[in-house]
């Protein structure tokens, strides 16, 4: 029995997999593009198909498909969102045609094979899946949907997750005072708490842009069809399109006042990108923060230990690593090299198309994807569950000579950084220093290089 069929496009004959529900257009694809072995995302493939079942339920509202071939193609939708093999149909390289359409049409044929035969006569890929789209608008859409859906389901849930650990921690850790450091040297006290609450507001901040950005990457090209003027789509395809995708997705999605601008360009995706590389930044601030308060345990900061989770060494017994903030760490270096990628990507707008959108869909959404699961990981098995070593913390700040930053005010810099000289050289505590070195009694000391009291500020 053969294991390939003749399918025929424009182009001509080509052999395809017997069992396939694509045709000669994604064959053609999968011939011409063995760069990765890596298809498009899942989540970009989902996007796809929500748009195609928006645009068959407003092509039927139009009149511009009749209702049993919108409903069947409604229905091969449907199905397949909810498969559990959904990418087997979908092979197509990433690094394809610049516009996307080699898996524009991977996704209309597949389509049109199930809805072909679950109505019982043909269902074109172009004439009927595709109509009323382009390649040209159905991708940049599909990168701002994919996009929208993965920053509102599992991105910002993820931060707000990891910003609430962050806070809880900060209020369980807020009695411990420990050794401040700037440059890597030791500096004046900080509570754990307010350094916590330091990553919160990072957090936070990197919340509110992300959210300011859904606006804007929930408004899409879909209607302006090959170079945005809209033409062979209904002049209200647009308007319906957005409301029954709303409809579907429970995001609210919006014509864009210039399809123009949003098939040429992909400035929006660019921005995104911009601020995942912010939070990627936050993420490795705190992932290397935990790394070296976590250092030693011996000849380290010692500050806390994290949740011992595996063997740290092959050779060395006993070695346990910071394995979560480490692969936080990675994450956030792979993002900040995909937003030079996608950068890159958004430059390549010549005339009226883009033609680097597979590219830049796929390391969006790899972007998002690697933070949201990163963080929720850094939160659970970093932030919550490390503890604190109090007796680390106490030998270490009270013979810190930079509490006599304290006295500045008393007996000047100058006198200040003599005595400070002379603890750090004789590796003493700064008030037995003090107390030989100032006029003031050892209680007055007491109380005015009190680490409590410094971490409050003020004169």
């Amino acid at each position: 029995m053969s294991t390939t069929r003749i399918e025929r496009d424009s182009m001509g004959e080509l052999d395809v997999p017997t069992d396939a529900l694509y045709g000669a257009q994604t064959q053609r694809a999968v011939n011409n593009f063995p760069i990765s072995g890596q298809p498009m995302p899942e989540a970009f493939i989902r996007a796809l198909l929500l748009i195609k079942s928006a645009a068959a339920i407003s092509n039927s509202q139009l009149e511009c498909l009749t209702q049993p071939q919108a409903d069947a193609i409604i229905s091969v939708c449907s199905e397949l969102l909810e498969s559990d093999n959904l990418m087997q149909h979908f092979p197509v390289d990433v690094f394809q045609t610049g516009s996307g359409t080699s898996s524009n049409m991977n996704v209309n044929e597949v389509i049109a094979t199930l809805a072909s035969r679950k109505l019982g006569e043909t269902i074109s890929a172009n004439d009927h899946v595709n109509f009323g789209q382009s390649s040209n608008d159905v991708i940049p859409s599909a990168v701002h949907v994919s996009a929208a859906m993965q920053l509102d389901h599992l991105l910002l849930p993820a931060l707000r997750h990891l910003l609430s650990t962050i806070e809880t921690k900060a209020d369980a850790v807020k009695d411990y005072c420990k050794t401040g450091r700037t440059h890597l040297m030791d500096a004046m006290p900080v509570r754990m708490d307010q350094s916590l609450h330091g990553w919160a507001a990072q957090i936070r901040q990197n919340i509110q842009n992300l959210e300011a950005m859904q606006a804007a990457i929930q408004t899409l090209a879909q209607g302006g069809t090959a170079v945005g003027t809209g033409i062979n789509a209904h002049p209200d395809f647009a308007r319906a399109f957005n409301k029954n995708l709303s409809g579907l997705t429970n995001i609210t999605f919006t014509p864009g006042e210039n399809l123009f601008a949003l098939i040429s360009s992909q400035d929006t995706a660019v921005a995104l990108s911009g601020q995942l590389k912010a939070t990627a930044v936050s993420v490795m601030k705190i992932a290397n923060d935990l790394r070296w308060m976590n250092s030693g345990p011996l000849a380290g900061l010692g500050e806390i230990s994290l949740e011992a989770l595996q063997p740290g060494s092959s050779i060395m017994p006993g070695k346990v690593n910071p394995v979560i903030p480490e692969a936080a760490a990675m994450v956030a270096a792979q993002v900040i090299g995909n937003d030079t990628a996608i950068t890159i990507g958004g430059q390549s707008g010549n005339f009226e198309l883009n033609v680097m959108l597979p590219m830049i869909a796929y390391n969006l959404l790899n972007s998002i994807e690697l933070l949201a699961n990163s963080t929720t990981l850094l939160a659970d098995k970093a932030i919550a569950s490390f503890t604190v070593n109090e007796e680390k913390l106490t030998e270490a700040l009270h013979q810190n000579p930079i509490l006599v930053t304290a006295l500045n005010p008393i007996i000047g810099y100058l006198k200040a950084a003599e005595i400070a000289k002379q603890a750090y050289k004789e590796k003493r505590a700064i008030i037995d220093v003090a107390e030989e070195n100032t006029d003031l009694s050892r209680e007055e000391l007491a109380r005015l290089l009190d680490p409590t009291k410094l971490t409050k500020g003020g004169l």
